[in-house]
């Protein structure tokens, strides 16, 4: 986007090249905006997403740039993901002064928010879509297997780095039976129909309605719901949807275990993680114990945390350990034959979507 800017917008690239005019994501636009235009800034989270930062070096990669012939001095100084990157000044609805002190990806401070500081430690965030981060420590892991290899967060002059996975829909599917079919009357309304029944009937549903993400990445699949006989009911279908989301998740833990080795369990947030079945399902399905958090909107939890380590409110991680709460732990009750069915039923529908 930011090549193709420079190459048709006139001026663009000369005032680029001065660093006249600047480009960022949405951090970096936010911090500028604070600090009156002090600050030109991103952290090694963002910046490992835009494409044109080495991981190992966490400094924009020279031979990307020349690639994409995009000149450094328009791009952000990346900075780590816990320090006081300066003050607020001449906002209007906020004091000047107030320390600007923590970014993270979305994701990467989810991960952040529910504590998983450690290799090995796995979190999901069920929102629009899935997004299942695995910490991996000081270690770069390049998948072999479909995920995408990023920073993790730059705290205290240490980095860590994550395997990502992403399906595109999940609580987008509860979206579409609500308001596309109109099946039901709001997203909660699915676990009341879904717990009628004790199993789908041989209903599947593969949510590749905006095409299938991690491990597969085929943009060109659609979804499928399939398996429907005379009995079916829209309590079958229902249940179909929720256990659709988890079969898929599953798909990415799987890569990752292949990649990086096995979880001992799995955090879970964001707002579907408030589906107790769904929760049951994706434990069942993956045969690890699924750990969701009092506080399940993590993302802004893992910002706060970020910024409170910054400014001193936190010490040190150790203290964020204490902040952070269990809510509730799921853990895999259904037996192997039943599961071992279900996967094969899926993995059936996903050849066919």
């Amino acid at each position: 986007k930011l090549a193709w800017l420079l190459d048709h917008v006139e001026g663009a690239r000369e005032n680029a090249e001065n660093g006249e005019a600047l480009f960022g994501t949405i951090d970096s636009w936010l911090v500028h905006k604070l600090s009156g235009g002090a600050s030109h800034i991103t952290d090694t989270t963002n910046a490992s997403r835009t494409m044109l930062m080495n991981l190992r070096t966490l400094d924009y990669d020279e031979d990307m740039l020349a690639l994409l012939n995009i000149p450094k001095a328009c791009l952000p100084e990346i900075r780590s993901s816990s320090e006081v990157y300066g003050r607020t000044s001449g906002v209007g609805f906020l004091p000047d002064g107030i320390p600007i002190a923590g970014i993270a990806g979305d994701q990467q401070a989810a991960l952040f928010g529910q504590a998983c500081f450690e290799k090995g430690e796995a979190k999901c965030t069920y929102g629009t879509g899935c997004f299942l981060l695995l910490n991996t420590g000081d270690e770069i892991v390049f998948s072999k297997h479909g995920l995408l290899t990023t920073v993790a967060a730059t705290v205290g002059g240490e980095t860590s780095y994550a395997l990502e996975g992403a399906a595109f829909v999940a609580g987008a599917a509860v979206q579409w039976l609500r308001d596309g079919l109109e099946w039901i009357d709001s997203a909660s309304e699915i676990e009341h129909h879904a717990n009628k029944v004790s199993d789908t009937g041989d209903v599947v549903f593969v949510p590749s309605l905006a095409g299938l993400g991690a491990p597969h990445w085929r943009p060109k699949a659609r979804g499928l719901l399939a398996g429907f006989s005379r009995d079916t009911t829209k309590a079958h279908v229902c249940r179909a949807v929720l256990e659709g989301i988890a079969l898929q998740n599953r798909d990415i833990l799987e890569a990752m275990k292949k990649d990086a080795g096995a979880l001992a369990h799995l955090k879970v947030d964001g707002g579907a993680s408030a589906n107790g079945l769904l929760m049951q399902m994706q434990s069942d399905f993956l045969n690890v114990k699924c750990i969701r958090p009092e506080v399940i909107e993590t993302t802004g939890l893992g910002a706060a945390a970020l910024a409170g380590l910054a400014v001193g409110i936190f010490d040190t991680k150790e203290d964020l350990r204490k902040v952070w709460k269990e809510n509730a732990t799921f853990a895999p009750t259904m037996p192997v034959a039943m599961r071992d069915k279900t996967l094969e039923k899926w993995a059936r529908a996903l050849s066919k979507a």
